[in-house]
């Protein structure tokens, strides 16, 4: 049962094989990868069958599409092992947020700075906005402000990714942290 449900979450996309094959014909490769040519499908599951292996269809978009004899227990789990090891090396890098209002403090905007630049040197991307609140709302060039002012404060550890921009009463951009490709 664990290897099902495992099965379920890794998004193998399924082959058909065996007598799911209702092509009359189809061009054949054998579990040594050499080509057998374009052969009736019953007698490439005979062939297999004699082999103690599946045909699969590993190009059904192809005229006459392409199986092969293999063992396809053996190619699932392959490719389960693949997929599992792919995800152990991905980093997955998650969006903090940081909100600031046009008439914040020096005091509080370098306390806020601090806590970006430790959220930078863990690599992780940050979202910065500005929060304009009823006749704030005339004066977004002092949000912007706000923004380049936060910007030279963390400028050793990230880099604007999205510049400042105006979403409804927000004005938002994106940190993300200094690689050492960019040094």
């Amino acid at each position: 049962m664990p290897v099902i449900f495992l099965w379920r979450c890794l998004e193998i996309k399924e082959l058909q094989i065996n007598e799911e094959i209702r092509d009359k014909e189809v061009r054949l490769i054998d579990a040594d990868g050499n080509q057998l040519g374009v052969v009736a499908t019953g007698r490439a599951i005979e062939m297999a069958i004699d082999k103690k292996l599946d045909i699969v269809k590993v190009a059904p978009q192809a005229k006459p599409p392409v199986c092969k004899i293999m063992d396809y227990g053996k190619y699932r789990y392959e490719l389960i092992k693949k997929e599992k090891e792919s995800r152990k090396k991905q980093h997955v890098i998650s969006i903090k947020e940081m909100r600031l209002t046009p008439s914040i403090e020096h005091h509080d905007l370098n306390t806020k700075a601090n806590r970006v630049k430790e959220f930078l040197s863990k690599g992780d991307r940050v979202k910065v906005s500005v929060r304009f609140r009823g006749r704030e709302m005339g004066h977004t060039e002092i949000g912007r402000e706000v923004l380049d002012k936060f910007v030279e404060l963390v400028s050793e550890y990230g880099v604007v990714d999205k510049k400042p921009k105006m979403e409804g009463r927000n004005m938002t951009m994106f940190l993300s942290p200094i690689t050492d490709k960019e040094n």
